[in-house]
């Protein structure tokens, strides 16, 4: 008669091993239990040249490698030049858009080489500002018929006899120059540079009390310190627009800017990938107030942008977790 062999300990021990790695497998296979999870990969983020673009790329940035193991790079393209290296596939996302509605057309609409992805719920609002106490000595500065006349008033040694409009960095949305020219103002337009040099250039005038006025926009993170007030410009009507840079018919622009939601942007291959980062960055939303904080830690306290990004996590799990569903 044949008696059968027992395995001994160690050979059931190994078949056990066995039996685990192969389940393993299948499940990291997808093969078993309905697909699994999508490596990440690498993620490239635009960081746009504001201090709030800043907030929301670390932000998304740490959430993304801590949470999903994905390696994010920052690239830092302009606001028009970025639609084309999204295009050429070149960024992966951009989380703060302020309506660039031409390149909507020719990217979204066209091509289809770049896709909406929804708000940030950020609300974005560009506008002419002056401070308070200018309003208090004239106030008739309350809307820009109130300005005609008495430019001279904001003259600088930049802008000669004429007043000066201190404008913003060259390669945001704007149409001052046009409104300058339009509204008939005895403006000058100048520019100094990219957001800091601009902010240096009217605080250092709002600390001496002199007259000033400049090309400003919510949400930013110093309007919480500085008293500002803005000048109201004429109504919008149909077909008014804000980006001057899409040239054009002048009396286009003859008009207040507008406020609108701001918009994420996905190049078409990136939102196509599969990537488990697409969701979270659909999902990504947060408050003006929110991008304010973490914009003032970076911009105004100096804090590194990983280290407030951490900072706001930690602290608005709830948040962060609706991102992850």
């Amino acid at each position: 008669m044949h008696r059968t062999r027992r395995k001994s300990p160690i050979g059931h021990v190994l078949g056990l091993a066995v039996l685990v790695l192969a389940v393993a497998g299948l499940v990291s296979s997808g093969s078993a239990l309905g697909g699994a999870r999508q490596a990440c990969g690498t993620v490239t983020l635009n960081e746009q040249a504001w201090a709030g673009s800043t907030a929301n790329t670390y932000v998304a940035k740490y959430v993304l490698e801590k949470r999903l193991g994905c390696t994010v790079k920052i690239t830092k393209i302009a606001e028009i030049p970025v639609f084309q290296a999204m295009a050429d596939g070149k960024v992966d996302a951009v989380l703060e858009d302020w309506q660039h509605v031409d390149q909507y057309q020719q990217f979204v609409r066209k091509q289809k080489s770049v896709v909406l992805a929804g708000s940030n719920g950020l609300i974005g609002h560009i506008g002419w500002f002056i401070p308070r106490y200018l309003l208090k000595q004239y106030p008739e500065f309350k809307t820009w018929r109130g300005l005609k006349g008495k430019e001279q008033v904001f003259r600088s040694p930049e802008s000669g006899s004429q007043g000066m409009f201190l404008g913003g960095d060259p390669s945001y949305v704007q149409k001052d120059k046009e409104l300058i020219q339009l509204l008939g103002l005895n403006f000058k337009h100048v520019t100094v540079g990219a957001e800091p040099a601009q902010v240096a250039r009217f605080m250092q005038l709002i600390k001496q009390r002199k007259p000033v006025i400049f090309y400003w926009w919510t949400p930013q993170y110093l309007n919480a310190s500085l008293d500002l007030v803005e000048v109201q410009l004429p109504p919008r009507f149909k077909g008014c627009k804000d980006d001057a840079s899409s040239g054009g018919d002048i009396k286009q622009y003859r008009c207040r800017y507008d406020a609108y939601p701001l918009m994420k942007l996905f190049s078409k291959r990136f939102a196509t990938s599969g990537s488990p980062a697409v969701k979270v960055l659909r999902n990504f939303r947060w408050s003006n107030a929110d991008q304010n904080l973490v914009a003032k830690w970076i911009a105004g306290d100096k804090v590194k942008p990983e280290k407030a990004a951490e900072r706001w996590v930690k602290a608005n799990a709830a948040k962060v977790n609706a991102w992850l569903k």
